[in-house]
């Protein structure tokens, strides 16, 4: 008993520290992207949402090198972009005096190259188990995922910057930088990034713990507690967003981070690390689901350009019944994913 609520304050002192950083981190992003003269969707897709996606590229990397826990950090950016996707957009549209906005550049190329992030990423996980299979005594279909293979969701990646960067060339903005001093704003950055290292080191360890001592898979711990403690950045950027009525960049943060998340923060343990083995039995399933989830969103921003209360209320219903799922696999009410092994 003693250890569960050390681990959960840690867990929860970790949350504060990581909400802390992305505060610091949220700040210099939006002073740079005002220095640089960067339009509103670029700034949420690009700019605010890689900054809000630290905590989970550190989660990737922590896991990966210091812990040899690869799929503890898979688990993490899914469960995060699962979050992002039914949790944040649903509790900013509440959190708004009025329906939450898209338009046709957020609904026809953000969401729809999202979706294409996706794909991207089951493809890299398939090729892995495809071409370098790894033996499993469990049945579980294993591969492991090689530096060329991190390369491709990369690559992708790339060809997003490339086609934000179309945007800015056409974008004309008259807001006053003079007291911008972007030397200091760097300097916040980097800080801001360090103290957030921290604060995810310590969600890291707590999601291994908990895995101890209720004897499940880290796995459950990660697409949950770390997944939840890493999303708050993008919570509260895209609450904020949205309160003050602008629900492009509110909605574009969210899809602009996971976009980063799948195509970058996955890769990056790999390209770091060399090579990781990657249990395609549990990434198939989970990829799934995410992708379920990426169509309701983008099924109910297209009707009428609006994320109305009632479909906010879906998103959140959604979100839970994913949980109930999961729970019910890892204690073994449920055998849906064989690979999961059960407590």
């Amino acid at each position: 008993m003693i250890a569960i609520l050390t681990w959960t304050l840690v867990a929860v002192i970790a949350t504060a520290i990581v909400w802390k950083g992305s505060g610091l981190l949220e700040h210099s992003s939006e002073r740079l992207s005002a220095y640089y003269r960067l339009p509103d969707i670029v700034q949420g897709a690009i700019v605010v949402a890689v900054g809000s996606s630290f905590p989970e590229l550190s989660t990737t990397v922590i896991s990966t090198l210091l812990h040899g826990e690869f799929e503890l950090g898979v688990a993490a950016i899914v469960g995060s972009a699962l979050f992002n996707i039914l949790v944040i957009p649903a509790v900013a549209g509440l959190a708004s005096r009025q329906a939450l906005t898209a338009n046709r550049d957020l609904v026809y190329k953000e969401a729809q190259f999202y979706m294409i992030a996706v794909a991207v990423l089951t493809l890299t996980f398939s090729f892995a188990a495809i071409y370098h299979p790894v033996p499993d005594e469990t049945g579980a279909i294993r591969g492991e995922m090689t530096r060329w293979l991190a390369l491709m969701p990369v690559a992708l990646y790339g060809l997003y910057l490339f086609v934000q960067y179309q945007d800015t060339l056409e974008h004309e903005a008259d807001m006053d930088t003079r007291d911008i001093r972007p030397g200091r704003e760097w300097a916040r950055l980097a800080l801001s990034l360090g103290v957030i290292v921290v604060g995810v080191e310590g969600l890291v360890q707590a999601a291994i713990h908990f895995g101890e001592i209720f004897a499940t898979p880290s796995f459950l711990w990660g697409i949950t507690v770390v997944a939840a403690g890493t999303s708050i950045p993008d919570a509260f950027v895209s609450i904020r967003a949205a309160r003050q009525g602008r629900g492009v960049t509110s909605i574009a943060n969210v899809l602009g981070s996971n976009t980063f998340d799948l195509l970058v923060c996955i890769p990056a343990g790999v390209l770091i690390a060399g090579t990781a083995v990657v249990n395609f039995s549990i990434a198939a399933p989970m990829m799934a689901a995410l992708t379920g989830a990426t169509v309701a969103l983008f099924l109910m921003m297209r009707t009428g350009m609006v994320l109305t209360r009632p479909e906010c209320v879906t998103l959140l219903a959604i979100y839970l019944g994913f949980l109930a799922w999961i729970g019910a696999e890892t204690f073994g009410a449920v055998d849906w994913v064989p690979s999961l092994p059960p407590r």
